[in-house]
């Protein structure tokens, strides 16, 4: 019989906080637009939830001078995991932002942040008081929940192993190119195919935010809300191979790319192998043939800004 797997530090993704100059733009774009529920608003920082989901909020926004990405956040199971977690950061050398702690924003719970490699703040959490949500119904073409975050780092392999040995992230599959070497990999933290990936860029940046959808119809409707508000479509709407998803790529307001998804894999995880994928290979990128080839001008539509890095918000 074989031993039983230990229980994952690391259970799904939270939400991702962003600070912006513009605010009051950031906050009808992802209202009006991006179909996402204001909860709260204490001044400067502006907390949104996705109707599907029980997370207290999916995305946080922050009034600031400076654009950046202030922390991704990911779930644990409980206190003990986010402890467990804390003694192989402090064992690997990985500088903490502060001991583990209650938290003092939206939904309390108990976490700690710490820097990756690349010096951007994870957040790893547990107790967050769940939101009530509801079913999204057919046709309704908001999203239902976060599906995933992907980052640019200008050394992928180094951010990935720690990901895997530090935080428990499996690899599903590798998107790889003969020119360039490895080009993403697709990590996950339960059976979606993933919940965060890493990109490879010119520098440390959000490459993208990516939400679910209930269906292809409601994914389509959302796409086409964002089409006819004027939105810049990046790339899309096509399916990619690696994780069988759709998608539909924007920027917003501030150049940062959002995402429109549905139909993520879930994996047989004891039965999974990771695969490479050749990225030259159109029908990776997308099999539908819907969406523009991938060519270099778009990749560096998702470069994004360089990022404040080591520098922990305020909030």
């Amino acid at each position: 019989m074989a031993d039983a797997q230990p229980a994952p530090l690391v259970t799904h993704l939270r939400h991702v906080a962003l600070a912006v100059p513009d605010l009051a733009a950031q906050r009808r774009f992802l209202r009006e637009v991006w179909g996402l529920t204001e909860v709260a608003d204490d001044g400067d920082l502006v907390f949104f939830a996705a109707e599907g989901s029980p997370e207290r909020y999916v995305m946080r926004v922050r009034r600031d001078a400076a654009k950046r990405m202030d922390l991704v956040a990911f779930g644990a199971p409980d206190r003990a995991a986010v402890d467990a977690l804390t003694e192989r950061l402090i064992a690997a050398n990985i500088p903490l932002v502060g001991e583990p702690a209650t938290l003092r924003t939206l939904g309390g719970g108990y976490g700690v942040r710490f820097f990756d490699p690349d010096g951007r703040v994870v957040e790893v959490s547990c107790d967050v008081v769940d939101r009530t949500h509801r079913r999204i119904e057919e046709r309704e073409g908001i999203p239902v929940r976060i599906s995933h975050c992907v980052v640019n780092s200008p050394d992928p392999a180094r951010l990935r192993t720690f990901y895997e040995t530090v935080l428990d992230f499996r690899l599903s599959d590798t998107l790889w190119s003969e020119r360039m070497g490895d080009l993403m990999y697709f990590l996950r933290c339960n059976p979606q195919h993933h919940s965060f990936a890493i990109a490879r860029g010119p520098h440390p940046s959000l490459h993208h935010v990516s939400f679910e959808m209930r269906g292809l119809d409601e994914y389509l409707r959302g796409t086409g809300r964002a089409l006819r508000a004027g939105t810049p479509l990046c790339w899309g709407p096509g399916r990619h191979l690696a994780g069988d998803n759709t998608f539909s790529y924007f920027h917003d307001p501030h150049g940062n790319t959002v995402e429109f998804t549905t139909a993520l894999a879930i994996l047989d995880q004891d039965h999974w192998h990771p695969r490479v994928h050749d990225a030259e290979n159109p029908e990776i990128q997308d099999q539908w043939g819907t969406a523009d080839p991938f060519t270099e001008l778009i990749a560096k539509g998702q470069f994004n800004d360089p990022d404040v890095l080591f520098t922990p918000p305020p909030i």
